[in-house]
C-alpha cells in the first residue's frame, strides 16, 4: 500500500536538467540531481541517453557535475565539477572527458563561478564566468548593486567571457570592463560570438547585444540600450539573430516576446506580436534540479520557445517565413528545458517535463510521436500516495476569470470537515499549475486541504492581468479573498473556522498584508516576505529598481519628504500591525539578499511590542531559495516548523 509523503521524501525525487543533443543528434547528455540528507547537499551527475536505442546510462559519478557541453566533433564533453574541492571550499572546476572512455582530465580550477561552457572547436572552449578580486574581510563598496541573492557580495565582481585551450590549459579573457555579460552564443560559422551585456548598474534591466569577432577580438554593439534582453539564437546563415526580451512598456512585468535582429542594418522586428502570453515558465516547484530553459532555439526555418499559458508551460515553434505559431508539446504540463536538432529531414526535440502529480522526466519527439526516455521517478510515484489537485475557476467581482486548485487530504472522507491552508505564490509574476510541489503533498498527507490560486499579478495570462504595479494589496488581495469565499461555498468539507494562510516572497508580503487587513484566518506563516517597502528599497539586491517599479513611489524629490515616500508606507504591512489578530509565524533566512531579514525582524518587533502572538524563525546559511534549494536538513526542519505551527492553531 502506498505511503504518505513525509518531510524528508523530496530526497527520493530525481531532478533532470540541461538536456543537450550531441552534434550528430545520436545522444543526449543531461544532468541528474538528487538531494542527500547524509551529505546535506545535492548530488549531481551527468547521464547520457541514446536516441536510437533508448539506453540511458551514467557518464560521471559526481558529486557536483553539470553544465555539459559537446565538442563540435562529438568526441569530447566539457563540464563543470568540484571533484578536488572540499565541501565548503568556494570554487568550480572545468573537466574534460571523451565519449569513448578514458580518464577525465581537469582543465581549470577557479574560486569564482562559471555559468556556461561552449566549444569553438575541439581545441578551444569558451566559458562565461565571474571575474574580479573577492574582498574576504572588509568590504569597500562603490557600486549600487553590491550583493546578490545566492552569490553574496558582488561589488568587485563582473561576469565576462573566457577561452581555454584544452591542450595547453591556458586561459584568455575575451571581454573586460565595468559591465556584465549575461548570456553568450556562438555563430554557426564558429567565428563570431553574440553576447548580451548589462552596461549600467543603475538600470540592470536594460541589456544590449554585442557581436565579438573571434579573429580580431573586437566587439560591435547592435542594440540601443532601450530593451530588456534575456537570451538569443543565431539564424542558420548567421545573418540574423532572434532574441527573447521586451520593451519595458509595463516595466519589469512586461511579457517577454521574440524579436528578429538583422545584423546587416541592425533593424529589429517583433515576431510574436499577436501572442499576449509570456515566453517563459514561471510555474512554482520545489523539485527542480537546475535552471529552466525556455529558448529561443533557431533550427532551419523554425524557432522554438516555451510559452506560459495559465497553469501550463508548453513548447511552441514559429515559422520564420510566415510567422505561424504551432504547439510542439501539448496538455497540462510544465516543460522545463529542451533542445532541438535537425536529422534526416526532421526536427528531433528533446525536453524535460513534469506535472503536478509526476516529477520531471526526459522526453523525445521523433516522427511526430512523444517518447518518454527516463523513469527515474517511477518508483517514487509508486511508493507514495499523491493527492491530485483539482482545478477550479471562478469569476472575480470585476469580471476577470481566476484559476485555482484544491488538494484533498489523503484518506479523504467527504462526511468530515478538514482544516485548510491557503498558499500564495511569490513573484508576484509567477504562477501555480502543472508543476510538482513536494511541500503541498506534505500538507495533504498531514490532513490539510491545500488551496492555491493565480490571482492578479500572476504569470500565464495577459500583461494587463500581470500588471499590479502601484496597486499591491488591492485587486490581488481581492482575488485571494474571493477565492477563499468561492471554495468555502463550493467545497463543504472545508472547516471555515480552521483556515490558515501562508506564502513566500511576494506571498510573504501578501500574508503580512492579509493578517493586517482581515482576521478570517486562524494562523499564518509568512516566509521571506516584505513588511516595509522603504527598507526593502535599501536592502534588497533588486530593491532599488523593483520597489520603484512595482510600488511606484517617488524617491526623486529634492529634498525627500514624508509626502514623497508615502506610497511606500501605504503599501507596507508594517504600518498596520495594530490590526493583527491572527497568530503568525515569520520565517526568514539570514543570507536572504532578495528580501533581507530586516523585513522579518521589524515586523516581529512591532507585533510583539503590540502584544500580538508572533514567532520568528531565522535560518543561518540559507538564502531566498531555502524552500527550493536550501540544505536538505534545513528544508526538512522548515517543513516541520510550519506544520507544527499550523497543527497547534488549526487542529488543537
Amino acid at each position: 500500500m502506498p505511503k504518505k509523503i513525509g518531510f524528508e521524501d523530496f530526497t527520493k525525487i530525481s531532478m533532470i536538467s540541461e538536456p543537450t543533443f550531441s552534434p550528430d543528434a545520436s545522444k543526449v547528455i543531461f544532468t541528474l540531481t538528487k538531494p542527500s540528507l547524509d551529505e546535506n547537499d545535492y548530488i549531481s551527475r551527468l547521464w547520457i541517453a541514446d536516441v536510437e536505442s533508448g539506453e540511458v546510462y551514467a557518464y560521471t559519478n559526481g558529486p557536483k557535475d553539470g553544465r555539459a557541453s559537446w565538442s563540435p566533433s562529438g568526441r569530447f564533453i566539457a563540464f563543470t565539477s568540484r571533484r578536488t574541492l572540499k565541501k565548503d571550499e568556494p570554487g568550480v572546476e572545468v573537466w574534460l572527458g571523451r565519449i569513448d572512455g578514458g580518464e577525465f582530465r581537469m582543465l581549470l580550477k577557479r574560486k569564482l563561478p562559471i555559468t556556461k561552457l561552449q566549444w569553438i572547436d575541439d581545441r578551444k572552449l569558451l566559458f562565461l564566468g565571474a571575474s574580479g578580486d573577492v574582498q574576504e574581510d572588509v568590504k569597500v563598496i562603490d557600486r549600487i548593486n553590491f550583493w546578490f541573492n545566492g552569490r553574496g557580495f558582488i561589488h568587485t565582481i563582473r561576469n565576462h567571457i573566457f577561452m581555454i585551450d584544452v591542450f595547453s590549459e591556458s586561459v584568455e579573457q575575451l571581454t573586460s570592463g565595468e559591465f556584465d555579460v549575461n548570456f553568450m552564443s556562438l555563430s554557426n560559422s564558429r567565428d563570431k560570438l553574440a553576447y548580451i551585456a548589462t552596461l549600467n548598474d543603475l538600470k540592470p534591466y536594460i541589456n544590449d547585444i554585442f557581436i565579438l569577432d573571434l579573429k580580431t577580438g573586437k566587439s560591435e554593439l547592435l542594440t540601443s540600450s532601450n530593451m530588456s534582453i534575456i537570451s538569443l539564437s543565431w539564424s542558420p546563415d548567421d545573418s540574423k539573430i532572434v532574441f527573447r526580451g521586451h520593451d519595458l512598456k509595463r516595466g519589469s512585468v512586461s511579457h517577454s516576446r521574440l524579436y528578429l535582429l538583422n545584423l546587416k542594418d541592425k533593424s529589429i522586428r517583433l515576431l510574436t506580436g499577436n501572442l499576449n502570453l509570456n515566453i517563459s515558465n514561471s510555474l512554482n516547484s520545489d523539485v527542480r534540479g537546475g535552471e529552466v530553459y525556455v529558448g529561443p532555439k533557431w533550427v532551419e526555418d523554425k524557432v522554438y520557445f516555451v510559452v506560459h499559458e495559465g497553469g501550463s508551460a508548453n513548447l511552441y515553434s514559429i515559422d520564420i517565413n510566415d510567422g505561424s505559431l504551432s504547439p510542439v508539446t501539448f496538455g497540462y504540463r510544465s516543460v522545463e528545458g529542451f533542445d532541438v536538432a535537425s536529422k534526416n529531414g526532421e526536427h528531433l526535440v528533446i525536453f524535460t517535463s513534469m506535472t503536478d502529480t509526476y516529477p520531471i522526466e526526459l522526453y523525445l519527439i521523433r516522427g511526430g510521436k512523444e517518447i518518454q526516455l527516463t523513469n527515474f521517478n517511477l518508483d517514487f510515484v509508486r511508493e507514495f500516495s499523491i493527492s491530485k489537485p483539482e482545478h477550479f475557476n471562478f469569476t472575480a467581482s470585476d469580471g476577470a476569470e481566476i484559476d485555482g486548485w484544491i488538494m484533498k487530504p489523503l484518506d479523504f472522507d467527504p462526511s468530515k470537515k478538514y482544516p485548510a491552508i491557503l498558499y500564495i505564490h511569490g513573484g508576484p509574476k509567477t504562477a501555480y499549475g502543472a508543476s510538482f510541489i513536494h511541500e503541498f503533498q506534505v500538507y495533504a498527507a498531514r490532513g490539510y486541504v491545500v488551496i492555491y490560486t493565480n490571482p492578479r499579478g500572476s504569470d500565464g495570462y495577459s500583461e494587463d492581468f500581470a500588471d499590479i504595479r502601484g496597486h499591491y494589496g488591492e485587486r490581488d488581495y481581492a482575488d485571494i479573498m474571493e477565492s477563499l469565499n468561492y471554495v468555502l461555498t463550493n467545497y463543504p468539507y472545508i472547516d471555515s473556522s480552521r483556515i490558515g494562510v501562508a506564502g513566500g516572497s511576494y506571498g510573504g508580503f501578501m500574508t503580512n498584508w492579509i493578517v493586517t487587513h482581515t482576521d478570517v484566518f486562524k494562523a499564518a506563516v509568512s516566509m521571506r516576505g516584505i513588511s516595509n517597502w522603504l527598507s526593502f528599497y535599501g536592502t534588497s539586491d533588486i530593491g532599488y529598481r523593483f520597489a520603484l517599479d512595482h510600488i511606484l513611489g517617488d524617491l526623486s524629490a529634492k529634498p525627500i519628504t514624508p509626502e514623497s515616500v508615502n506610497k511606500f508606507l501605504e503599501k507596507s504591512p508594517l504600518m498596520y500591525c495594530e490590526n493583527v489578530k491572527t497568530p503568525i509565524l515569520i520565517l526568514h533566512s539570514l543570507e536572504d539578499y532578495r528580501c533581507h531579514y530586516v523585513e522579518a525582524m521589524q515586523f516581529f518587533i512591532a507585533l510583539k511590542q503590540l502584544g500580538k502572538e508572533a514567532r520568528m524563525v531565522l535560518v543561518p546559511g540559507e538564502n531566498h531559495d531555502l524552500s527550493r534549494s536550501g540544505k536538505p536538513k534545513h528544508r526538512v526542519e522548515r517543513l516541520k516548523i510550519i506544520v507544527d505551527w499550523f497543527d497547534k492553531h488549526l487542529k488543537q
